[in-house]
């Protein structure tokens, strides 16, 4: 067994950044070398080399983490996969079904795994909510319905970078909301997508798709009705991520700026236990993201490397909530 896991790190931006601090972080992990598309960007004194063809060559390197724009994960997750590297990628994992199948293809032909990064499952909420549903506790489920509204102006929207172009960042279900959409696949398995509606009510000038959203779905195989209601046009602030289920034995609701406290419970014969807090959110300059539980994803690559444990969101999920998100964006053209 390795004592210490061997990571390199793929794209120096917010996230990047927060990667590359939790690994070094962490007394099983080394942070072996950095790349990124911009050679003048670098992670503390680290050494940043010259090519991802360099980067994911390096012998002592054991895992990529991609944290490239959406539109290269793909590209250079595949590439890591034939270098016989493992990979971690960040969310989105692809912009298509398609790109995942060959991520797929290269893992198993390589005989590496592949981490997704969905880290919002580590959060007390998230882990409690899943509890309830897994011991079916609401009985049967009547409606589900999600609320995510965020600010995303000039300040994220700038010009000439990757956020707001479509072949590079897809929308805002892949770059901003996917967290959610994980959380909903991961409580309930699979939707059907009975109808969406989208608006672009104050980006014209700085995206190439809208920037608020209503979906309605049915669960598979149920008559579970359930709506996604999202914007990143909201004034100044994030206002709130939630999820509202209500269920034959009661109700609940995950709310707060990112699903992060649980708002309501009421349920029959059940007393609401004790829950941890919630890491803080992630801030990336101007604007705020999800919670802070990347520490917890680059855990899980090592005790998997380790063969300690398996990985906590399985590849097959993460093309799940890409295909969910594709069956979205197909209303797009209707």
């Amino acid at each position: 067994m390795k004592n210490k896991i061997g990571f390199g790190v793929l794209g120096l931006g917010h996230i990047g950044q927060k990667h590359c601090l939790h690994i070094i972080e962490n007394p099983n992990a080394i942070l072996v070398e950095t790349a990124d598309l911009n050679q003048n960007v670098h992670f503390q004194q680290y050494q940043n080399v010259q090519s991802i063809q360099a980067l994911v060559k390096n012998p002592d390197i054991d895992v990529i983490n991609v944290c490239t724009p959406n539109g290269f994960h793909a590209e250079h997750a595949i590439l890591a996969l034939k270098a016989q590297k493992h990979v971690v990628i960040e969310k989105p994992i692809a912009l298509s079904s398609h790109e995942c199948k060959l991520i797929h293809q290269a893992s198993l032909e390589n005989n590496k795994f592949v981490f997704c990064v969905m880290q919002n499952r580590f959060s007390p909420p998230s882990l409690w909510i899943k509890s309830v549903i897994d011991q079916n506790l609401l009985g049967e489920i009547f409606s589900i319905q999600i609320n995510c509204f965020w600010n995303r102006d000039d300040r994220y929207y700038t010009p000439n970078h990757w956020h707001g172009n479509l072949k590079l960042d897809g929308g805002p279900l892949f770059t901003q909301f996917s967290h959610f959409i994980d959380l909903l696949y991961w409580l309930f398995g699979d939707i059907q997508i009975t109808h969406a509606n989208f608006q672009n009510f104050n980006h014209q000038h700085s995206t190439q798709f809208e920037d608020s959203g209503v979906v309605s779905f049915n669960l598979k195989n149920s008559n579970t009705l359930g709506s996604i209601n999202y914007s990143t046009s909201v004034y100044d602030k994030n206002f709130e991520s939630s999820i509202s289920i209500i269920g034959q034995n009661g109700s609940v609701k995950l709310g707060g700026q990112y699903m992060n406290e649980i708002s309501y419970c009421h349920i029959k014969d059940y007393t609401l236990p004790e829950i941890a807090s919630s890491n803080p959110p992630n801030h990336y300059g101007n604007y705020i993201g999800s919670a802070a539980n990347h520490p917890y994803v680059i855990q899980n690559v090592i005790n998997t490397l380790q063969q300690i444990e398996t990985p906590h969101t399985q590849f097959s999920e993460g093309a799940a909530v890409v295909q969910i998100i594709e069956n979205i964006y197909k209303f797009r053209n209707i």
